[in-house]
């Protein structure tokens, strides 16, 4: 046999696997270039942006937007500590007791009041109502105890202050 020797039937078989080999990559280079065209439109849509900005424009500046609001929740966290501080020395704890100084007078017109702050610091303030008269006495509290001396009532609405839980 020589070269010129070939069965034309083996040579039809493998023209025919060639031109199936030739159309199916004929075939996959159509697929490959149809999404190699669709990635291309959604990496150009990702350069250029909906509003003109690209997209490692947009993801820059949303990087410098979280590193500007880190900054300010740690500036806000500071100034919520100084409030904090500045509200514990405010009046937050206040009771009223009211009660008859005089067993002669009922309707409990006699009250002490107390105004205190986180520390306990503040003033109890004392109206006794009598038939003809009615005296106010102020005293200062330091720590929840007063250098004067105080009522059973006074010691009373004192407690309750303290023991009151205004919110934060």
């Amino acid at each position: 046999m020589t070269a010129l020797d070939i069965d034309p039937d083996l040579v039809a078989v493998i023209a025919i696997a060639a031109a199936v080999v030739a159309l199916l990559g004929l075939l996959l280079a159509l697929i490959v270039a149809r999404r190699i065209r669709r990635m291309r439109r959604q990496y150009l849509a990702l350069q250029q942006g909906g509003n003109g900005e690209s997209f490692l424009d947009a993801v820059s500046r949303q990087g410098d937007d979280v590193a500007a609001l880190r900054a300010e929740v740690v500036s806000l966290a500071s100034d919520v500590q100084t409030l904090r501080v500045d509200l514990a020395d405010a009046i937050r704890h206040v009771a009223v007791v009211r009660y008859d100084a005089f067993n002669d007078m009922g309707g409990r017109m006699s009250f002490s009041a107390a105004l205190l702050d986180d520390a306990g610091d503040g003033v109890v303030i004392s109206s006794i109502n009598g038939r003809t008269e009615t005296r106010t006495y102020a005293k200062g509290v330091k720590a929840g105890v007063s250098e004067a001396e105080l009522s059973p009532e006074e010691v009373q609405v004192i407690g309750y202050a303290r023991a009151s839980n205004p919110r934060s």
